[in-house]
């Protein structure tokens, strides 16, 4: 019937022949072809890992690619080929979970690079991993990474007690070897790290369960040597930290051996360890002779000797401005041996000799050098027994300060009245700096605009006026400096 009549059948089948295309994608149109250029682009994209086209293109063009380029191309391919951008964003992301690139001056590149190099020597096992697997890497990651922070090192397998499906049994302290223990030797890598600045390095096996060992969270001997000269021969480090790794005596004068004579470091971390005062005396050679900043040897067994060396250094160096001793075993002989070298020293900005042995005399000594020492800004005496006489000689002489802007003696038996002054009188003085900080900002401010005003009103003076305009700009002059000030 709908035939005859040329019903609703009829018409559709007519329509249909009348169309010219007939496309899977009711929304298909010849307006969403694409352009040449970007069918150019696309086919790059495709075939970047056999013939890779990046240099030659325009800024808008990389970024194209960038947003398409495979995450799991081969680095020798794109890591000194693809510069810093989305790519290396979408790497990140890829990878792992957390990404703070603020934590590495906001580079995804230098991100991507840094945490894949300490991913592989984290997981580098001594002889088992070969060594060509990282070597192959650093000339990928030598122009980008500035910073190593390794949590972990993986002492060597002890392959007689691994089966399968066995757990992975590590050399034990009754071995044979475990003594000569040895982990990755970092003198190659350190070495081609033209760019590195900061080390960050603690021996400690993540995850280890039932097979622990105590070898596991120690640095061997061989292993502080090696790691020695490879510091000693990268030039342009400045930070160093060596935490938690049961570094010893030994092990610390042989670290300030290599490091006395190293132009750039600034800072040094040995906090957390098992230094006693022979090694304290290596450091105070070591702050002797080098530029240090800031130097940090909290956690660790120093006793009297030690802060004596350390005092004796202090007395005489023109670049420490931190120093940290906190929880060690430093009496009141070794607080008075520091708290006068504070007398001659007038660099040192922060001190840190909270949880040891000091007592009222040391508070009553410290107290004489702050009447006088207008350099300190902070300093930390907290979980010490310095007594009701200690806590009256700091608040006279806090009193008398006006640059200390913090000083913490919490859990030290001091009357609550001289610590609530002590307080007082240190918020004042922080407040104080701060107020002249604002008020020497807006005088050098207050100081550039009548210069900025005068220059822009001789320049139009100095300008060809015409007949016709000039009433109008001999205006201008008198009201820039009313328009400057109002600003």
């Amino acid at each position: 019937m709908s035939r005859l009549t040329g019903g609703p059948t009829m018409l559709t089948v007519e329509s249909r022949r009348l169309r010219r295309i007939i496309a899977e994608n009711p929304n298909w149109s010849l307006a969403l072809v694409p352009f040449l250029s970007t069918l150019c682009l696309e086919c790059i994209v495709r075939n970047f890992e056999e013939t890779p086209i990046y240099e030659e293109l325009t800024p808008s063009q990389r970024d194209f690619v960038q947003e398409r380029l495979s995450p799991s191309l081969p680095l020798p391919v794109t890591a000194n080929l693809v510069d810093d951008g989305v790519y290396w964003r979408r790497c990140c992301e890829q990878r792992w979970d957390i990404c703070d690139v603020s934590h590495y001056g906001h580079s995804w590149k230098r991100m991507f690079f840094e945490r894949h190099l300490e991913n592989m020597i984290e997981h580098f096992i001594p002889e088992t991993t070969p060594l060509k697997t990282v070597a192959d890497e650093i000339p990928l990651c030598e122009a980008y990474v500035k910073r190593l922070d390794i949590s972990q090192m993986l002492p060597p397998i002890k392959e007689a007690k691994v089966g399968i499906g066995e757990n992975v049994d590590w050399l034990s302290e009754t071995d044979s070897d475990a003594a000569h223990m040895e982990h990755y030797d970092f003198r190659n890598l350190l070495s081609m790290l033209r760019c590195l600045e900061e080390f960050h390095l603690t021996y400690w096996v993540k995850q280890c369960g039932m097979n622990f060992e105590w070898k596991m969270f120690e640095m061997a001997e061989r292993d502080c040597e090696t790691l020695s000269m490879a510091l000693e021969c990268c030039k342009t480090l400045k930070v160093v930290r060596l935490y938690e790794s049961h570094i010893d005596d030994e092990k610390c004068k042989l670290l300030a051996k290599h490091l006395v004579e190293h132009s750039s470091l600034r800072e040094l971390n040995l906090s957390h360890n098992v230094i006693g005062d022979r090694g304290a005396k290596a450091v105070g050679k070591l702050l002797s002779s080098s530029k240090l900043e800031i130097l940090n040897m909290s956690d660790n067994i120093i006793r009297d000797v030690g802060a004596n060396a350390i005092a004796d250094a202090l007395s005489n160096n023109c670049t420490l401005l931190s120093l940290n001793l906190r929880i060690n075993r430093v009496s009141d002989e070794g607080g008075q041996a520091i708290s006068k070298a504070l007398l001659n020293n007038s660099i040192l900005l922060h001190l840190h000799l909270g949880a040891n042995l000091l007592t009222g005399p040391t508070a009553i000594t410290l107290s004489e050098v702050l009447a006088k020492n207008q350099t300190l800004k902070t300093i930390n005496l907290s979980c010490n027994k310095l007594g009701v006489d200690g806590g009256k000689a700091l608040e006279e002489a806090i009193t008398q300060n006006s640059c200390l802007r913090e000083c913490d003696v919490r859990l030290t038996e001091v009357d609550e009245q001289s610590a609530s002054i002590i307080n007082q009188v240190v918020c004042n003085n922080k407040s104080a700096s701060v107020t002249n900080q604002v008020v020497c900002t807006n005088e050098s401010t207050s100081f550039i605009n009548p210069v900025v005003c005068t220059n822009e009103s001789l320049e139009q003076e100095e300008q060809p006026l015409d007949d016709e305009v000039q009433p109008q700009d001999d205006e201008a002059p008198s009201e820039a400096p009313t328009s400057t000030n109002s600003t």
